[in-house]
């Protein structure tokens, strides 16, 4: 009895795994070529014409760069950000994969591969709004593909058995509000290209650095909301329900 090729097309996790890695290794490395070093004809006729000493010459050309190397961190924190959460789906929360979620994660490389291309533009045009909106605009393609995997993966019963939905639950939400952040950022460009960027970056390091917020409000919580010592506290209430 034939199999049909769509049954068994994209099946095997470890392939797809290896060729997202293999995607993401090489769009991490491509940024880092719009670091450009400076040419030594450039330094010797800045020393030429304006009698500098030549460190400081060499040092005067290597300056624009640290506006260039914002870009690259903030695109290089993505891609590990967003490598982050694909791997945690891919080695342990499904079992197996079919065509139709393969070609979903070929889709999110696919956006993956433009992040070099909108930091480029990015990095270049600073001041441009068009240029933030279009790195945004990469930014939410990858996360609607990967937002896109989860669902598909679901809706196939391709996910393990023993996963608890909760932990389903709160990689959604995570997608949802780091969206929701990055639209945001990307929205401040009315006021300035500049504060959408710091903003955007700062969002970077947050789900790197990824701080536990439980012990901050455990803190927090009683002084916005003081024990009643007439009547039962806060939290007895909460353990109510």
């Amino acid at each position: 009895m034939r199999t049909p090729y769509n049954f068994i097309a994209g099946q095997s996790v470890e392939r797809l795994t290896a060729l997202c890695d293999g995607v993401f290794a090489v769009a991490m490395t491509l940024l880092v070529l719009d670091l450009r070093v400076p040419t030594t004809e450039a330094v010797e006729q800045l020393i030429k014409t304006t009698h500098q000493n030549k460190e400081y010459a060499l040092l005067s050309q290597l300056a624009p760069l640290g506006f260039r190397f914002i870009p690259y961190m903030m695109s290089f924190l993505t891609l590990g950000v967003f490598w982050v959460a694909q791997q945690t789906h891919l080695n342990h929360l499904i079992v197996r994969s079919n065509r139709h979620l393969t070609w979903i994660h070929i889709g999110f490389l696919l956006a993956v591969t433009l992040i070099p291309f909108s930091t480029g533009l990015l990095a270049e045009f600073m001041a441009y709004r068009i240029a933030l909106v279009v790195y945004w605009f990469n930014l939410f393609l990858i996360g609607v593909a990967l937002f896109g995997s989860w669902h598909c993966a679901m809706w196939a019963g391709l996910m393990r058995k023993d996963v608890d939905p909760a932990v389903l639950y709160s990689n959604r939400r995570r997608n949802l509000i780091a969206q929701a952040f990055y639209a945001f950022g990307a929205l401040l460009c009315i006021f300035s290209t500049y504060v959408s960027i710091a903003f955007i970056f700062l969002v970077q390091l947050y789900f790197v650095i990824a701080p536990p917020l439980d012990p901050l409000w455990q803190r927090i919580a009683p002084r916005l909301h003081p024990t009643d010592q007439s009547g039962p506290s806060r939290s007895e209430h909460m353990a109510d329900y």
